[in-house]
């Protein structure tokens, strides 16, 4: 498994503080001493690598997350970024797409989100725009799939009926936790994977460090269920763990939470 950081932020001031979280999981990584599958977590032996980011320049940053992105993809068979803020999955998945696309392969796309983040994008998308930005690119909309969206503005609800994107609610996967994770697999398979989870995906009483909390999410307990299930799948090639916020964390709750997610993917 191959883990770099990516503390980049551009949430127009809203996310400040997303950029500590890479360095504290790792840190937090070293109190975990094996996973729930019974494998040793050393963080010493673990390849771990950082995009060096300069957040007063977003161009500049979105280029080199994009071009050391691209590069991993080529040469590693499984990636996890540790963000930073949403806005740099744009990137990140853009290096994805290009790569599968030069590859021919066919690419995959699920986002574990409390919202949708599709509002009209910047120059720069931010984390507010980054999917609208990648969908506006040229990501097949047919292989998106939003997981666990629960406070949409209006224009973002038109965008994604118009696009036809495939929306999967928290309710679906409380009702049958098992099942829906099938489908979430079976609608993966085939497909190069790329997994992105903002960590408002779950409940506030479990995350309560990050930019924006909507009550009603998964447990931690849930989504970890979830990843772990993902993470069987052969064909998955990256994770991203985004929104973490340090900052506004209580107790290190979100932070651990962020390693642990970690520890089940390495």
């Amino acid at each position: 498994m191959f883990i770099v950081k990516v503390p980049g932020i551009n949430g127009l001031g809203k996310t400040k503080g997303c950029e500590k979280a890479p360095n504290l999981i790792i840190e937090f990584l070293k109190q975990i001493y094996s996973n729930e599958q019974n494998k040793t977590i050393d963080p010493q032996l673990l390849e771990l690598e950082e995009i060096h980011l300069d957040n007063e320049d977003i161009e500049k940053s979105n280029y080199l997350i994009y071009k050391n992105a691209f590069e991993i993809f080529e040469e590693k068979p499984k990636t996890v970024f540790l963000g930073g803020d949403h806005s740099v999955s744009y990137s990140l998945i853009r290096a994805f797409f290009d790569f599968c696309d030069s590859s021919g392969k066919e690419p995959c796309l699920i986002v574990f989100d409390a919202h949708a983040d599709c509002m009209p994008p910047m120059k720069e998308p931010t984390h507010e725009e980054w999917l609208r930005k990648l969908i506006s690119d040229g990501f097949p909309t047919e292989n998106i799939l939003l997981v666990g969206n629960r406070n949409l503005w209006k224009e973002e609800i038109i965008f994604l009926n118009e696009k036809k994107i495939k929306r999967m609610s928290v309710n679906q996967l409380i009702e049958d936790l098992e099942e829906m994770c099938e489908v979430i697999m079976e609608f993966a398979d085939g497909k190069e994977l790329y997994v992105s989870i903002d960590i408002d995906m779950i409940d506030p009483a479990f995350a309560p460090g990050t930019g924006y909390l909507e009550p009603g999410g998964l447990s931690s307990r849930e989504f970890l269920y979830l990843i772990q299930r993902i993470n069987r799948m052969k064909n998955l090639r990256a994770v991203d763990i985004m929104e973490i916020n340090p900052e506004k964390d209580e107790k290190g709750k979100t932070i651990k939470l962020g390693s642990k997610i970690l520890s089940e993917l390495v």
